[in-house]
């Protein structure tokens, strides 16, 4: 009975994401502001206040990642009032820019092969996603691919 029950348990973590992790004590604080350009593409959080932003962090060769990216396309069409802002982890940039190009993502992305941006969130798992609200403050830390345009999901962001 008890494995059914933490099988439930995790299906409904992994449904609805999780707002702990390594770094718990984030939730409800100052979203860490960062700057970055990859040359073609730049995010800067300070610039996002006023917005509810999903932070997103992901690599092309991440299976989960890959999975997840056409759920943050709809999201970002279907709430445009939100700003989505995935933060690619690729090392390669070449491979990371071809990725972009074959799949046509349609999404703000920034490279950032020198991981600058994801240790000040404490993420190094990938994907990863934060909600900041409007007044930049840390909401949620989902783990793993969500499906962003789920009810829940969706009404959560909406209150925001």
């Amino acid at each position: 009975m008890r494995s059914v029950w933490a099988s439930l348990v995790l299906l409904l973590l992994t449904t609805v994401g999780c707002d702990r992790g390594r770094h718990p004590e984030q939730v409800n604080t100052v979203a860490p502001v960062f700057s970055i350009s990859d040359g073609s593409q730049s995010a800067d959080l300070s610039k996002l206040r006023g917005k509810v932003v999903i932070l997103n962090f992901w690599a092309s060769t991440c299976v989960p990642c890959i999975e997840e990216i056409p759920s943050l396309e709809e999201l970002q069409q279907r709430m445009p009032q939100l700003s989505v802002v995935a933060i690619s982890m690729d090392e390669d940039q070449d491979a990371y820019r071809h990725f972009l190009a074959k799949y046509h993502i349609n999404l703000h992305t920034v490279w950032d092969g020198q991981q600058k941006v994801n240790p000040l969130y404490g993420t190094f798992r990938y994907p990863e996603t934060y909600v900041i609200d409007r007044k930049g403050l840390l909401r949620r830390k989902f783990i793993g691919p969500q499906t962003w345009t789920s009810p829940e999901i969706m009404d959560y962001l909406a209150r925001l």
